[in-house]
């Protein structure tokens, strides 16, 4: 076997572990949605339900779950052999830039989105006793995501010979599919932020800023999308 077919095999192997099939999945799932008879703004998808009427409980099972998504991330370094250092200030700053160029507008689109019936409402638990578990889940899906999705796979991709244009629109793809139970527009938005993630990944070859940019995106959202007054809207 040629370096190239190992190549092709772990991509095939890793992402059939991890996001290839949440994207499979995902994209079933929304199919079954728009399938049911009611509009697509009148379903609603609970985010990081409670496993748990106990706190402590739903914590320890909320964490083996999202352990999960470490331990992708954790493959793929592995696999890379690469070894991340701790984040510098710079990453901090760039990371809460990332966040702000992609969450401002992300909202935006989920308002009207919801409006105009692209996407299913989503409801997250805000209350302090959940604190824990939506930052768990944040820390988790923002490790999980960027360093398979974008560090591991445009390195693999371009081993390949994939031209750069070509890797990130195959990573903003991959992105965008697993995202697609939420709605069609969380699907969109999602390839923009891949593009968008992969892009400053290719010019700069850090990886924190696109893990922290992740993160305060999703910590703030998780809050956001309660938080947020629609009946301006008629929703």
């Amino acid at each position: 076997m040629t370096s190239r077919d190992r190549t092709r095999l772990e991509i095939a192997i890793v992402l059939a572990v991890t996001f290839g099939t949440s994207g499979l999945r995902a994209t079933l799932n929304l199919i079954n949605s728009l399938l049911s008879p009611a509009p697509l703004n009148q379903q609603r998808i609970t985010l990081n339900d409670a496993k748990s009427s106990l706190s402590w409980l739903d914590l320890a099972l909320q964490a083996v779950s999202a352990l999960s998504l470490f331990a992708w991330g954790a493959l793929a370094l592995y696999l890379l052999g690469t070894r991340l250092k701790a984040p510098e200030a710079r990453d901090w700053l760039r990371g809460a830039g990332l966040a702000a160029l992609i969450g401002v507008p992300g909202l935006v689109l989920y308002v009207a989105a919801l409006h105009f019936g692209w996407t299913k409402e989503i409801v997250v638990a805000t209350d302090a006793a959940r604190l824990p578990t939506l930052l768990l889940w944040s820390a988790a899906n923002a490790f999980g995501e960027e360093t398979v999705v974008v560090m591991w796979l445009l390195t693999r991709l371009k081993q390949l010979g994939w031209s750069p244009g070509r890797a990130i629109a195959a990573s903003a793809v991959l992105r965008g599919t697993y995202h697609l139970y939420q709605g069609v527009s969380a699907g969109f938005g999602n390839v923009v932020m891949g593009v968008v993630y992969a892009g400053y990944y290719h010019r700069t070859g850090r990886i924190w800023p696109l893990i922290l940019g992740h993160f305060f995106i999703d910590a703030t959202a998780y809050l956001g999308y309660q938080l947020l007054d629609l009946s301006w809207l008629g929703l």
